[in-house]
């Protein structure tokens, strides 16, 4: 059946060439492929002029903030959004063209499966697989939202989950995946900080134990072998750095406050 309701694919970048053609190469079938990046060093913005004109550039303000930039530059109903490092599989093309070939579709979004590419290996189990993404919503009805640096879509409205599978190709090699950790581990600290959370050593003692068995023992890590191995301690060194710094970041004002005291 023929699409009926045209979509605009959004694409945020950073020195994404290695990445991008292939993410680009996906949505070729989409109605408008719109990029904004945060003036990329490499050649990224060469490569997305190969594919489409509506390449914008706007200095890094969050996630949260770039995305809802990006949408409103969309001038399609419909809003896919895709990272730079993720592609559109051939399954979830054919999904999306079959849900928006009746006249009204009956959601306003719809969540789909992320199956990560880690060290050579699709991850099968544990946080990373199903990780479900709401990508394609009525741009009129949803925004992004969340907590840095985790952005989420929002939608007014009911949301279907498919089974056509966003493919990402994350890290590069266990330097880039940590040098990752360290960075959201920063954003998210200061996010937490920010909102008034306070610093808690039940937090730093239990939480990354508890991510670390939900990753690799509940939510079978360890099906994934080695690497499952690699994902669930990452993942709780994660949650101790994100707490860690927290700390960090009291123990600072703190500081400061007592400094202003003595002046």
């Amino acid at each position: 059946m023929k699409r009926l309701h045209k979509i605009s694919v959004c694409i945020i970048t950073f020195n994404e060439q290695s990445n991008i053609r292939r993410c680009l190469e996906s949505v070729r079938w989409c109605d408008e492929i719109v990029v904004l990046d945060s003036y990329s060093t490499d050649d990224t913005i060469s490569i997305c002029k190969e594919y489409t004109q509506a390449v914008y550039q706007n200095s890094w303000e969050g996630y949260i903030v770039q995305r809802n930039r990006i949408r409103e530059l969309a001038t399609n109903p419909w809003v896919l959004f895709l990272d730079a490092d993720e592609e559109c599989s051939r399954s979830m093309q054919e999904e999306i063209e079959n849900e928006l070939s009746c006249e009204k579709p009956d959601y306003v979004g719809y969540s789909f499966p992320r199956q990560v590419y880690y060290l050579g290996q699709w991850i099968k189990h544990g946080e990373w697989y199903p990780d479900l993404k709401l990508r394609l919503f009525l741009k009129e009805l949803g925004t992004s939202g969340g907590v840095e640096p985790h952005d989420t879509v929002i939608v007014d409205g009911p949301v279907k989950t498919l089974k056509g599978q966003i493919w990402h190709y994350t890290y590069k090699d266990i330097t880039d995946h940590i040098d990752q950790l360290n960075r959201f581990s920063g954003i998210s600290a200061k996010a937490k900080f920010d909102a008034g959370k306070k610093f808690r050593w039940i937090d730093i003692f239990f939480r990354p134990a508890l991510r670390f068995l939900k990753s690799y023992v509940f939510k079978l890590g360890v099906l994934d072998g080695f690497r499952g191995l690699m994902i669930a301690i990452f993942s709780s060194v994660g949650v101790f750095l994100k707490y860690a710094k927290l700390w960090d970041l009291d123990r600072e004002h703190k500081e400061r406050q007592v400094d202003h005291s003595m002046d």
